[in-house]
């Protein structure tokens, strides 16, 4: 599995809503209410690339209240 992370802008007031739905998905991991040019930040997991594709433009962008995503892509985990 591979981690990747989205972040998202959300319409004002629907940070909540837009939460709840994303935590719905397969793929969900955590996510987090963030400061700065996006609100909400996402962690998911995916086996692959195109699984990822599916996820972000299918279903992802598709719920309501969601203005933008930025998917970053992760390759070596450090500890």
């Amino acid at each position: 599995m591979r981690a990747v992370f989205v972040l998202l802008k959300v319409e004002p007031g629907t940070l909540a809503a837009v939460a709840d739905r994303i935590t719905e998905l397969e793929s969900f991991s955590e996510a987090y209410s963030i400061s700065g040019a996006y609100d909400l930040l996402v962690k998911l997991y995916v086996e692959n690339f195109d699984d990822l594709a599916h996820l972000v433009t299918e279903q992802i962008q598709k719920i309501p209240h969601i203005r933008e995503t930025f998917t970053i892509l992760t390759f070596q985990a450090f500890k």
